[in-house]
């Protein structure tokens, strides 16, 4: 097949799940061609990867920048590169993840090349539903987009259960969970590099995302600074965003400046993630939480907030622990708690890598992608 990728190319969950998504296909024959305004953050090294690199391709949308607009009309001009690639490249469908504005451009993209056929799939990743969707401004635009889409599919059930009732949607929505390439993510045994990190053998918590307000950063840090006060640990943070800044501040106002390390965007979080102790990720809300499946597939022990598709993704008590959002004091003592029993950790890690590889692996994720696709296509290439 010949699929177009459209994503947010930054370093949140459904800019990583598309850009996985095309580059399991592209391992699986498939040309994937991927449209947007920048080169999506993990295709960066795909030069790395020649076996797949000649099947995908990367198509930059650029934005008229006319003084009569405020701001620039990305949707439109992402339409008619749609099209353009579409049309130029014999494009089987477009598969486009986050609805808005995406969905929207590719109805358009639709529209200006009839009377050709070009299917449509919409992935929701969650605050484009949660959040942005329901703010009344987008709230008609976002339920008409979804209805228009040859297909719908959301990453877990939570999601498309708050989709139907927040959006009295009728049609069908395919929940295919998000995924991980489990040959990828495992446990690491570079001791060189665990000791960069943990120079005086220290324990070692994670946190990986995109630092918006919703992943309680200053949490991470809290839970952290009274865990070092009774062990010694290093947090490891993995990405950057809005809440970079504050952060930086809150670990100097409590002094742990010295065993917080600032990651930046990393590509491959695994060779890191499979180093660590302790994963934290005391979102708000998580209608997935890929960074806690990316973790307990390195044989991470994952604490997180008890919301949304968590529920779903962790067992408690078995591969992880839940407990209620923004409740730092319970966080403190779930982490102590494994912390100081290394042996119970461990057998906790491997179970979440067990859950991950019989569940959540891109072996069985993938295919379910594949077979929705040829559905919607019926038969007509």
């Amino acid at each position: 097949m010949k699929i177009g990728i459209t994503c947010y190319p930054t370093y949140g969950g459904s800019g990583v799940v598309a850009t996985e998504l095309g580059m399991e296909l592209a391992a699986r024959g498939h040309e994937v061609h991927f449209i947007s305004y920048a080169l999506p953050f993990r295709l960066a090294g795909l030069d790395g990867s020649p076996e797949i690199a000649h099947r995908i391709r990367y198509h930059e949308v650029e934005v008229l920048d006319y003084p009569l607009f405020d701001h620039p009309p990305y949707a439109l001009a992402l339409a008619t590169k749609m099209a353009e690639v579409a049309e130029h490249y014999a494009l089987d469908l477009l598969h486009v993840h986050y609805a808005i504005p995406h969905s929207v451009s590719a109805y358009l993209a639709q529209a200006m090349l009839a009377p050709r056929r070009l299917p449509v799939v919409t992935t929701l990743h969650g605050t484009d539903i949660t959040l942005v969707g329901q703010d009344r401004s987008f709230l008609p635009i976002t339920r008409f987009a979804i209805e228009q889409s040859d297909g719908v599919t959301a990453v877990s059930n939570y999601l498309m259960e708050v989709t139907r009732r927040e959006f009295k949607i009728s049609r069908p929505i395919e929940v295919i969970t998000n995924f991980v390439n489990c040959d990828r993510y495992q446990r690491a045994a570079d001791g060189e590099r665990r000791r960069e990190l943990a120079p005086k053998g220290e324990l070692l918590i994670a946190h990986l995302s995109n630092f918006r307000p919703v992943k309680r950063i200053p949490d991470v840090i809290e839970v952290f600074a009274r865990v070092r006060r009774e062990l010694p640990a290093r947090l490891v943070l993995m990405g950057d965003g809005p809440e970079r800044t504050n952060a930086e501040y809150l670990v100097r106002e409590k002094g742990v400046s010295d065993d917080v390390l600032f990651l930046g965007k990393v590509a491959a979080v695994e060779e890191t993630l499979g180093l660590c102790d302790l994963f934290l990720l005391p979102s708000d809300l998580e209608s997935f939480g890929l960074a806690a499946l990316e973790a307990m597939a390195c044989e991470v022990p994952v604490i997180a907030s008890d919301v949304g598709g968590l529920r779903e993704l962790i067992r408690p008590g078995e591969d992880g622990c839940l407990v209620p959002a923004r409740d730092v004091a319970a966080m403190t003592r779930c982490a102590l708690e494994l912390l100081r029993e290394p042996e119970r950790a461990r057998q906790m890690g491997q179970r979440a890598r067990v859950s991950a590889r019989a569940r959540f692996c891109s072996t069985l994720v993938i295919p379910r992608y594949e077979a929705f696709y040829e559905k919607l296509l019926g038969g007509s290439r």
